[in-house]
């Protein structure tokens, strides 16, 4: 493929009707300064046939079966050849100049590996979105949660959050990446297949000395739920059992003895509070991402030596140094500003 500076990556799978609504509005928003390809996961819909629609726009990679987000993009994004990625959702819905001030402050500093807009709410516009929101964060336990988003509880944008900011992880939802950095972490963990993927990838980019970045003079408008949705016991299978081999793989040696223990003991109380609350089926999908978990560790055992071996920086930002649990559901926190700004690194 041709050498342009920024390429617009959508990893598409059964993603026909998103494709026909976002994939017009992606193109007119960013002619003449970023190409677009679409990374087809061997989708069973009418997907390309759709994209040979876009012909003239649109570069199709198509993959031989659906390797998940992770795969995906691995596989895809070494037959894009560009400085910077942007790894796009095909469920979001940009707006004119969303590209330029990302990449501007990336090619000013070069310490910044991955960058993220601030994401909207596509049906709630005034709000900002779950899957990001202005920029996302860590507590020590390894909770994830965004500025403008704790949990379920989602804030209206009111433009609290509007300067760069320097956060711990960017979304995948639309993630601007420097694609050197990207290759030299050795892309996503494919056996996360989805979600926390890029939770993983932005610390292991800091640990290797780099920053991530909101930039919310860039706005875009999420879906969310196109792929699972929020409810989902698979996806509360995925986010039980990445988060473990996330922490597992990238906490330092006496942090990991630590908190891994303590996870074990809080995963088992979120296996209880579903099955008071009816929903059996995600207290079985904990039970069975911590099996799963157990059962990948001697693979995942190698995988941590190596990623520690690289390790440069354990100095990490977006970092809260408290417990994001105890702050919602004991004291009631709802909104990101009520959280103590002197627990953040």
């Amino acid at each position: 493929m041709k050498n342009l500076n920024t390429a617009i990556v959508i990893l598409n799978w059964n993603g026909e009707h998103f494709l026909r609504q976002f994939l017009p509005v992606v193109i007119a928003c960013s002619k003449g300064v970023a190409r677009i390809v679409v990374a087809d996961n061997n989708s069973t819909d009418a997907s390309l046939t759709v994209l040979s629609q876009f012909s003239e726009d649109v570069d199709v990679i198509k993959l031989d079966r659906n390797y998940g987000f992770t795969g995906g993009y691995n596989r895809a994004l070494k037959l894009v050849d560009a400085s910077y990625y942007v790894l796009l959702n095909s469920d979001v819905d940009v707006t004119p100049g969303w590209i330029e001030p990302v990449i501007s402050y990336m090619e000013k500093y070069s310490i910044v590996a991955a960058c993220q807009p601030k994401i909207r709410s596509f049906h709630d516009r005034h709000l900002l979105e779950h899957a990001g929101a202005a920029g996302g964060f860590i507590d020590w336990l390894g909770y994830p949660f965004c500025r403008g988003r704790l949990f379920l509880s989602l804030e209206e944008d009111d433009k609290q959050y509007d300067a760069p900011s320097e956060i711990f992880w960017a979304t995948g939802a639309c993630m601007f990446v420097r694609s050197s950095v990207f290759h030299a972490c050795d892309g996503f963990d494919e056996d996360f297949f989805a979600h926390m993927e890029e939770i993983d990838l932005c610390w292991r980019m800091q640990m290797q000395g780099y920053t991530i970045m909101a930039i919310p003079e860039s706005e875009v408008y999420h879906v969310g739920g196109g792929t699972l949705p929020k409810t989902s016991p698979r996806k509360t299978f995925y986010n039980f059992r990445n988060n473990l081999m996330m922490m597992h793989k990238n906490l330092p040696g006496y942090q990991a003895w630590l908190i891994i223990p303590f996870r074990f003991i809080l995963d088992g109380l979120a296996g209880v509070k579903f099955m008071l609350e009816g929903d059996i089926k995600d207290t079985f999908a904990v039970i069975k991402a911590h099996f799963s978990f157990y059962a990948l560790l001697p693979k995942r055992i190698k995988l941590r030596k190596a990623v520690q071996k690289k390790m440069t920086n354990q100095i990490f930002k977006g970092v809260y140094h408290g417990s994001i649990l105890i702050a919602y559901y004991l004291k009631g926190v709802r909104k990101f500003s009520m959280l103590k700004k002197e627990k953040f690194s």
